[in-house]
């Protein structure tokens, strides 16, 4: 664990919160896409676009260092998007590199990391979430969310009303938590009423020290711990603390 210079505190944070720590991730990845954590592990996607690759790579929580990784790409769909971790799944999505295009959501098996699944989606997927009913899927920016069964089932497509282009989703306490940017410097995260979208909280993000900013990819929250991996690697992990729930 590395502690938090000077500088990292000047660039500012997010509204909201405070910063805890950030570790260095012991391990190659590539263009971040999302994050999810249990007690045990961290689990990165990641793009390798030169070589059309996509990957969801495994860390060690207690030492952030890599353990294992598998790569994701079917066929033309190499770009693996924001994931959620559901019981003993984790669900990412692969998509083609472009908008308008396909994906594929994959069910994979936390722990022989073996895909046991492919609902396909005939959009560009980013990112996914998962409530106890639903997979809950943004398409290119998250400017619609398709809602889908387990079984693949389409049941219906939400606009997004808001312009914060939402990159990873968690399903948290009932509400839809997102997190994104609005350009290249100015990000968010969203907490939403589901079903109804409507917008009920914002954490506006500062920028990290390579000028990044905190909400460019990777989210994950849990509690009132919330975790970002905005930058490609060499990437860096960092923990934050809401102030208020």
């Amino acid at each position: 664990m590395i502690l938090i210079s000077i500088l990292l505190l000047a660039l500012g944070g997010i509204d909201g919160t405070s910063l805890k720590d950030a570790r260095d991730l012991n391990g190659r990845v590539y263009h971040v896409q999302g994050l999810d954590l249990d007690s045990e592990h961290i689990w990165i996607t990641s793009v390798d676009a030169p070589n059309r690759k996509g990957y969801l790579h495994q860390f060690s929580r207690a030492t952030a260092k890599f353990e294992r990784e598998i790569e994701v790409t079917d066929g033309p769909r190499f770009h693996p998007g924001g994931f959620s971790i559901h019981g003993d799944s984790i669900w990412v999505p692969v998509a083609e590199y472009k908008a308008h295009s396909t994906a594929v959501l994959e069910e994979i098996d936390k722990h022989t990391l073996a895909i046991k699944r492919k609902i396909a989606v005939a959009d560009h997927v980013g990112c996914v979430a998962v409530s106890q009913d639903n997979l809950i899927a943004g398409n290119w920016g998250s400017r619609q969310l398709y809602i889908l069964d387990f079984d693949g089932k389409q049941l219906r497509i939400v606009d997004n009303a808001e312009s914060n282009q939402y990159q990873d989703m968690k399903f948290v306490d009932g509400m839809l938590v997102a997190s994104g940017t609005f350009d290249h410097s100015n990000g968010a995260i969203d907490w939403l009423e589901w079903p109804s979208m409507k917008l009920v909280r914002r954490l506006r993000s500062g920028m990290t020290d390579r000028g990044v900013p905190y909400t460019a990819e990777a989210m994950a929250l849990a509690g009132r711990d919330l975790y970002l991996v905005p930058e490609d690697g060499p990437s860096r992990l960092f923990h934050f603390v809401l102030t208020k729930r």
